[in-house]
């Protein structure tokens, strides 16, 4: 039996850990061959011992960084047939005392880095005959909440942006389309969650009453990358056990 991805050639970013690290194995079981991407010093190498994924290390935020990475995948694999932007950060702090850095930073590596990522992808994704572009965006993409001013700017620009490139794209069969993950449990947000009130709180929330794992995130990205998926695109597709369905 093949996987759902056999002989495609796929790139992974921020996939050191949590939502990448999962998707980048899963992608691999399932017969790609993945392009890890993270930051130096990550640990990425250590965080995949798959013969079909690898590392790079690269800030997808880095001038630059989208030509070197997708020109690395085509001299690995000698073709790009999936993008998954995954790769993100958060600073946060009200508004008012929000500092130019954070706003940078944050829309850099969330908004930006994908962007640039996807228009270096697009020549090489037209030549595909199963292409793919998916996202991370996020429930914040559409609600909020204190100090997440650049994040959920970020992540309703991941939307946004993804909408219209599923709409400009299209003829070419190229799909497009975006996660929104709930509380996952993830490094992002290890810190808080380790607090076990914190994590009671969030997995309450949910109407499956536990918090989200990054193998919840990732099979969605399957089910994205897949053929089972060629006729979805520009959709935004909520991974959250619930977290949504009463806020």
């Amino acid at each position: 039996m093949t996987g759902r991805l056999e002989g495609r050639a796929a790139i992974v970013t921020g996939a050191a850990s949590g939502i990448g690290q999962a998707t980048a194995d899963l992608f691999a079981r399932e017969g790609a061959m993945v392009l890890a991407v993270d930051l130096p010093g990550k640990g990425l190498a250590e965080a995949h011992d798959h013969a079909y994924v690898t590392p790079f290390e690269a800030d997808v935020a880095a001038d630059g960084a989208a030509e070197r990475i997708i020109g690395k995948a085509i001299e690995t694999f000698g073709k790009l047939d999936i993008l998954y932007n995954n790769a993100g950060v958060s600073r946060n702090a009200l508004a008012e005392v929000m500092t130019d850095e954070q706003w940078d930073i944050t829309l850099a590596v969330n908004l930006t880095g994908p962007y640039k990522l996807c228009r270096a992808a697009i020549p090489h994704l037209k030549e595909s005959p199963a292409p793919r572009i998916i996202s991370t965006a996020s429930v914040m993409a559409r609600m909020t909440d204190y100090g997440l001013s650049a994040y959920c700017a970020s992540k309703a620009g991941v939307a946004g942006m993804t909408r219209t490139l599923a709409l400009e794209l299209g003829k070419f069969g190229i799909t497009c389309n975006y996660i929104e993950p709930g509380a996952i449990h993830t490094g992002m947000t290890g810190a808080s969650f380790a607090d076990e009130n914190i994590a009671t709180i969030w997995a309450k929330k949910a109407a499956l009453r536990r918090l989200g794992q990054p193998i919840d995130i990732a099979r969605g990205a399957l089910f994205l990358a897949s053929d089972d998926a060629g006729f979805v695109s520009g959709h935004g597709l909520t991974v959250d056990g619930g977290l949504t369905l009463r806020t």
